[in-house]
């Protein structure tokens, strides 16, 4: 099967498993969406998303989180992990999009990277959720882990050559939707730790099983 093929009835699998491919991080407006990613960095979306509601109650808009005390956000954000880099680059990255952007997060990758704490993956996943930018491959853990044991990739643990492989046999208008249902399954069956491989879907086309389905 070829990897274009391959990349169809993966996608047409998942779809039939997570028909709504949403972002598990909860926000309300494009500066909350930007903080709660710069938040997910080695932190789960779950530990985020009890965090940002009290965050977001305290700064209820993007001017009063540029204009708050870096300190104060530390402490909010305290159990996200690498806080005190988190909280600095949310004030600085509000304060950016008052003073460059108009109030706006951006809408193209060139000018989301230029926010403070605003990488890649970070940039793929605003431009898929906030603009429907097709062609939006974030590659977070998940992604990098089961697309290799798929054969979509060549198994690089590398981010930017995952996104290369990914975008050259995704349908473009596909890529993010697909990108969110992958972070799905990776936690609700293919596990790192312990994947669910007799439940799962895509084992037909998975490496390791068929590996493991061969074995003497």
């Amino acid at each position: 099967m070829e990897q274009s093929e391959r990349a169809l009835a993966v996608i047409a699998a998942l779809k039939q498993d997570y028909p709504e491919a949403l972002c598990a991080l909860h926000s309300r407006k494009d500066y909350e969406l930007m903080i709660a990613v710069r938040l997910s960095a080695q932190c789960t979306d779950e530990r985020v998303n009890k965090i940002t509601p009290a965050l977001f109650a305290r700064f209820p808009s993007l001017e009063a989180f540029a204009q708050a005390d870096v300190g104060e956000v530390e402490t909010l954000v305290h159990a996200c992990g690498f806080y005190k880099h988190k909280a600095r680059d949310i004030v600085l990255a509000c304060q950016m999009l008052l003073t460059d952007y108009g109030g706006r997060v951006p809408d193209n990758m060139e000018a989301l990277l230029k926010l403070p704490g605003v990488g890649r993956k970070t940039a793929n996943l605003l431009l898929g959720d906030l603009y429907a930018v097709p062609g939006s491959v974030v590659c977070d853990t998940h992604c990098i882990r089961i697309c290799g044991k798929l054969g979509l990739t060549d198994g690089t643990k590398d981010p930017l050559k995952c996104e290369t492989q990914l975008r050259a046999v995704l349908p473009p208008t596909e890529s993010s939707d697909f990108c969110h249902r992958i972070v799905l399954h990776g936690r609700a069956v293919c596990t790192a730790r312990k994947p669910a491989c007799e439940l799962c879907s895509l084992a037909p086309f998975c490496a390791a099983w068929n590996r493991e389905e061969a074995a003497p």
